[in-house]
């Protein structure tokens, strides 16, 4: 499996990051109180996910475990400010770290509840992210058929929004699934989609990733000298 849902983090640390560049009037108009209030929960909301972010990328279980307190945090006041597509993406996120924590159903729950605020507030790209980050998870529970009905609902929202990055990470997830099930020409065909998309957004890391994969697909098929080929292009990418 190969899990891009960082990006996701550090997608929102960025439009935070550009929220609170925005100045705060010194003097606040009458009616328009609950407003300077939903302002300050927002700004302190985006400074404790950023927090969160700081202490997520640490990598360790302490400093995860950390993340979601600061998350958690920013999950409640992005509540009070009425930001529903912040607050998906913060259900999302803390869900990403439990994953990482091992906890996979914790996870399911926080991502459970991201996707439906992820659809009724019309963030495609942010339920199409959801939507691989569960599959993901059952994927690694061992249900791939699940996994497979979740990269397949992810896939066509990816491609909805121009997500080509994002199509190739669950192009080549659902590649990894077909290969689990023994289904190995079906995942080259997975692999050989999501290939090109890595190669032309420059992602070489995901091109990496993708070629030993079908390295792997054809060692296991007994081509071995085709299995070198492409662990050889890998190699270098590595």
């Amino acid at each position: 499996m190969f899990d891009r849902t960082q990006w996701f983090l550090a997608g929102m640390s960025i439009a935070l990051s550009v929220q609170l560049s925005q100045p705060v009037a010194a003097a606040v108009p009458v009616g328009k109180t609950v407003q300077t209030s939903q302002t300050n929960s927002s700004e302190a909301a985006a400074k404790a996910f950023k927090e969160g972010l700081k202490l997520y990328q640490q990598g360790t279980a302490k400093a995860k475990r950390s993340a979601i307190v600061k998350f958690e945090i920013a999950l409640n006041l992005y509540r009070e400010a009425g930001d529903r597509r912040r607050e998906a993406v913060t259900f999302s996120n803390i869900g990403l770290v439990y994953s990482g924590l091992g906890e996979k159903q914790k996870a399911l729950e926080y991502y459970s509840q991201s996707l439906p605020l992820s659809r009724a507030t019309g963030d495609r790209g942010g339920e199409a992210i959801t939507l691989n980050n569960i599959g993901s998870v059952y994927s690694e529970l061992g249900e791939k058929q699940k996994a497979l009905e979740y990269y397949s609902q992810s896939l066509p929202l990816r491609r909805a929004v121009g997500d080509r990055s994002g199509e190739a990470v669950t192009l080549t997830n659902i590649g990894s699934v077909y290969s689990a099930l023994g289904e190995k020409q079906k995942a080259l065909e997975y692999y050989s989609q999501s290939l090109p998309l890595f190669q032309a957004t420059g992602d070489r890391s995901g091109e990496a990733v993708t070629l030993t994969s079908i390295g792997s697909v054809y060692s296991e098929l007994g081509e071995k000298q085709k299995a070198l080929e492409y662990y050889s292009q890998s190699l270098p990418l590595r």
